[in-house]
């Protein structure tokens, strides 16, 4: 949602563009836009990327904020390492959603990878990405990773045992992701994963989406018997703190494995020590999810 606003400036009134993202039906995100450079429906969903003053280019599908240039390593560090190293040995990684490539870009960072399958069912958010994210969208050139435009839920239903590591980088619980948070989805999932393979989702805000958040730990638990849930800041998502549950097909304790592991690559966010810290729940959630 965008809405004009007037203020003065020096004397003369000077038109001004703001976008508001309505996190709830009580608050809601609002920055000052200067200039949209793409507005288009698709097949799927309203896409629309605007230049800010706060967060540089920003991403919005349906009127929700999927990333900005400002703040984009925390997400996309977070969904994608704490697996990653909490893995023994990844390999072959999926990735669902994500068309942007931002998650891409982390998991090429680790060598032990050798194929990453990105499907993203809405080709034109992964055409939007390189043309106008190309310091996130980066990694989608590197030869190991294959762009599948298609459905998630369709291509983990014919995959048994492919893969070490699922990435389900979904939008919010609406319109074609509505399947990525039900049980029969991390079934899937469950199935294929190799052994030892690990699952990870993002699962919303604590404050802001407590049923969300909820529900999709309840499902994830019924597909697998290790799970764990861990936190992390995103300044542009609701409430600004987010959560991200693992499935794991083993007994490991991911919190000890990834502190224990050096991080060999640069990154904005992600540290051992913050790994680690990011499964310390605080009392509120671990009652939300008991």
């Amino acid at each position: 949602m965008s809405m004009p606003s007037v203020s003065e400036d020096k004397g003369e009134q000077k038109m001004e563009l703001w976008f508001t993202e309505r996190q709830t039906p009580d608050v809601g995100l609002t920055c000052r836009l200067t200039e949209t450079l793409r507005f288009e429906r698709t097949k799927y969903q309203e896409l629309a990327i605007h230049q800010t003053k706060q967060f540089g280019r920003m991403l919005i599908l349906d009127g929700t904020v999927q990333t900005t240039e400002f703040d984009e390593f925390f997400y996309h560090e977070m969904m994608a390492h704490p697996a990653l190293f909490a893995h023994s040995d990844p390999r072959r990684v999926l990735i669902i959603g994500g068309g942007d490539g931002g998650v891409v870009r982390e998991v090429v960072k680790h060598d032990s990878v050798e194929s990453v399958e990105l499907v993203e069912i809405d080709e034109r958010v992964v055409a939007a990405g390189r043309e106008f994210f190309p310091t996130i969208s980066c990694g989608l050139t590197d030869p190991r990773v294959k762009v599948i435009i298609g459905d998630g839920i369709e291509h983990v239903r014919s995959a048994e045992g492919a893969y070490d590591v699922v990435i389900v980088d979904s939008t919010d619980p609406v319109g074609p992701a509505v399947g990525l948070f039900a049980v029969e989805f991390y079934r899937a999932v469950n199935r294929a994963l190799r052994a030892g393979g690990i699952l990870v989702a993002q699962t919303e805000s604590p404050l802001f989406n407590r049923d969300i958040l909820s529900h999709a730990v309840r499902s994830i638990r019924q597909a697998f018997a290790n799970t764990r849930l861990y936190l992390g800041p995103v300044p542009t998502y609701p409430s600004g703190y987010w959560s991200y549950t693992m499935g794991l097909k083993s007994d490991v304790d991911p919190a000890q494995i990834i502190g224990d592991k050096p991080c060999p690559f640069a990154t904005k966010y992600y540290t051992p020590e913050i790994g680690r810290a990011a499964f310390a729940l605080p009392p509120f959630v671990r009652d939300l999810i008991s």
